[in-house]
């Protein structure tokens, strides 16, 4: 009889899985999520980075992301930036930063480009 190995997620982890599922409760596209710990030089564990196709999808998806995530973990952002001009709005958890991107923006930005180092999960897209 073999016995299941039960492998424990971090706190961190399920806090990225729950912003990545409210990301989608908006239709977030291109949703990537940078796992930072083994990098040497972050502050957090997780980026989680998603875009929206235009200014009120960015609003549209940071709203329902804090929603989210206050509903389902009782955890609100720490910090967040960005939200007055809605290009880049970035949600500071601690161990977990959202970036919510208008599309060009981010493309400007690389972000992943610049944590190429990190463990990189791209998320499909929902139809």
């Amino acid at each position: 009889m073999s016995k299941k190995i039960k492998q424990e997620i971090s706190y961190s982890e399920q806090l990225s899985q729950c912003i990545v599922e409210g990301m989608q409760e908006n239709k977030a596209k291109d949703i990537t999520v940078l796992d930072l710990r083994e990098t040497g030089s972050s502050v957090c564990d997780f980026f989680v980075l998603c875009s929206g196709d235009s200014t009120t999808h960015v609003d549209g998806i940071t709203n329902a992301l804090k929603r989210y995530t206050r509903k389902t973990m009782k955890e609100k952002p720490w910090k967040a930036e960005g939200e007055r001009n809605s290009e880049w709005v970035l949600l500071d958890y601690v161990d977990v930063v959202a970036h919510v991107f208008y599309k060009d923006a981010r493309s400007f930005y690389e972000l992943e480009e610049l944590w190429s180092d990190a463990k990189r999960q791209d998320i499909p897209n929902l139809t």
